[in-house]
């Protein structure tokens, strides 16, 4: 359902907010993500240019959340990394739709439509809330602990 952009950047945005107010190198990041560090460096500089988060350079330096993490919604991680395409003409191009979809389509757009809402109502905060977890099937055990 979601592109391995997507699922790397959720992955990286919770080790980040996990970290709290310090911050976490990429290679750390990598580490902890399963993520690998070149690919990693290219979601984080997606993230950082949607305002997500905030590097610093130098001795000392990493990623940091740009805003508390019960302000980042699972949405606003994956609009800025592969933002989810609605329906709203005819994919196949056919005249006779004109600006109306077809059933299909807009059944598929419905379901869209109600994963955006379902995604902007999730914060990265519910993510690392163990009391949200029904079950533990991450196999990143890192994620939601540093």
């Amino acid at each position: 359902m979601f592109s391995k952009t997507a699922d790397y950047a959720l992955r990286a945005v919770c080790v980040v907010a996990r970290q709290g107010d310090g911050l976490k190198t990429t290679d750390e990041i990598a580490v902890a993500t399963n993520v690998p560090p070149h690919y990693l460096r290219k979601v984080l500089q997606s993230l950082n240019r949607a305002g997500l988060v905030m590097t610093q350079r130098g001795i000392g330096g990493g990623i940091s959340l740009s805003r508390p993490n019960d302000e980042i919604t699972v949405l606003d991680v994956v609009n800025a990394v592969d933002p989810i395409q609605r329906i709203d003409s005819c994919p196949l191009g056919l005249a006779e739709h004109g600006v109306e979809l077809c059933p299909m389509h807009a059944q598929l757009d419905e379901a869209l439509e109600l994963m955006e809402q379902a995604l902007s109502s999730t914060t990265i905060a519910d993510l690392l809330n163990p009391k949200r977890r029904r079950m533990a099937r991450c196999p990143f055990p890192n994620v939601g602990k540093m």
